[in-house]
């Protein structure tokens, strides 16, 4: 069952009062996309609230979004609490929010990091912000041994997340909770919706790419465990495999909001948030397996079917020039399938040195054409 989201949350309070639509006395919401959602975030960081208005307002909502004729019941900012009724204010929705997890983005490497990496990390912090005011308050992000250089960097709503100073596991503590899911690249267990019962995920607060930063997320687990936190590690994977999945904070959120709240497959939530970089890195691995080899005049061509391109691009977010560019590093070349069954037609099966090639014995090498 998916979760609920602070949109779901804001219709049923509507709901339960009769309000069937609403407008807003404010022009901010103009461009907004989700109406709801944005409106409730508004009310629970009290800035307004819903009001009883004397005139229909000009443009109004139904509880699905839906455009309709003016409505009654507006969002307004809080000064308007003496001149309108309130009947939605941000003390009552906050009392209707279930407990969501903690979204927790560890620091404690944060000195391993050059500037240039520190900018970067803020960058998605504040980027994982936006993904969680989307679909739950955004407090649920957290960000522990979140220290003075951090928040000087940091130029996101500082206050609407929440940071703390200490480790990890004191934070936990101090929230009540005693067992969450580390996101581990290396772990065994790959991330399921049986695992959406925790209080909170910790994304870690680094890329493990190397050097003095290799495997530092398990790490982060080790530590957790020692505190007396039972850890579930977990790992993302696209088709079974690591390679492809994106490595950015924001990204791995991504994924594991629209698998929890939208329910989405774990392939379908990587591919949506995917680059062709993440793709290209798929490809290489993907690619090889599906050689074909030629021996032509006693040259050897590594071919596979231009089609290819077609299929690998179901599920990785890859462009005919990201197809070519890979073909071109990996010498590889891309012929037509029906032109591949002509060539097998015109050679024979031969293993040499324990791999199978098909030679053929016509210098016909024009047939062979460069990613035609």
């Amino acid at each position: 069952m998916a979760m609920k989201t602070l949109a779901d949350v804001f219709r049923e309070a509507l709901g339960e009062k009769g309000i069937e639509s609403f407008g807003v006395l404010s022009k901010r919401f103009r461009k907004s996309k989700n109406k709801l959602q944005d409106v409730a975030v508004e009310i629970i960081n009290g800035k307004g609230a819903v009001f009883r208005v004397p005139e229909k307002t000009a443009v109004a909502w139904d509880l699905n979004g839906n455009r309709v004729e003016g409505s009654y019941y507006a969002y307004a900012p809080l000064c308007m609490m003496e001149k309108f009724e309130p009947v939605l204010t941000p003390e009552e929705l906050k009392a209707k929010l279930p407990e969501w997890p903690y979204f927790i983005i560890d620091l404690y490497h944060w000195d391993r990091h050059t500037q240039k990496e520190k900018g970067k990390i803020c960058l998605q912090v504040s980027q994982s912000y936006g993904l969680l005011r989307d679909y739950f308050t955004g407090r649920e992000l957290a960000v522990t041994w979140a220290n003075d250089e951090f928040k000087s960097m940091f130029h996101g709503p500082i206050g609407r997340i929440t940071t703390y100073a200490g480790p990890t596991a004191d934070f936990l503590k101090e929230k009540g909770i005693d067992e969450v899911v580390l996101l581990d690249p290396w772990a065994e267990e790959v991330l399921s919706e049986k695992d959406f019962d925790v209080g909170a995920f910790i994304i870690g607060g680094i890329v493990d790419t190397g050097g003095n930063k290799k495997k530092t997320t398990p790490k982060i687990g080790e530590e957790l465990e020692r505190a007396g936190i039972r850890v579930r590690r977990r790992k993302i994977v696209l088709k079974g495999d690591i390679v492809g999945v994106p490595d950015r904070i924001n990204r791995i959120l991504g994924i594991i909001l629209k698998m929890m709240v939208e329910g989405k497959s774990m392939d379908e939530a990587v591919y949506e948030f995917q680059e062709p970089l993440h793709a290209r890195w798929r490809l290489r691995k993907e690619l090889p397996k599906r050689v074909i080899r030629y021996k032509v005049s006693g040259k050897t061509y590594r071919v596979v079917e231009k089609e290819l391109f077609d299929e690998y691009s179901k599920w990785l977010k890859i462009r005919w020039e990201d197809f070519v560019k890979v073909l071109r590093e990996l010498d590889l070349i891309a012929l037509e399938r029906k032109r591949i069954h002509h060539l097998n037609k015109i050679s024979s099966a031969r293993i040499i040195n324990g791999k199978l090639y098909r030679v053929i014995l016509l210098k016909k090498a024009a047939m062979l054409c460069y990613n035609c």
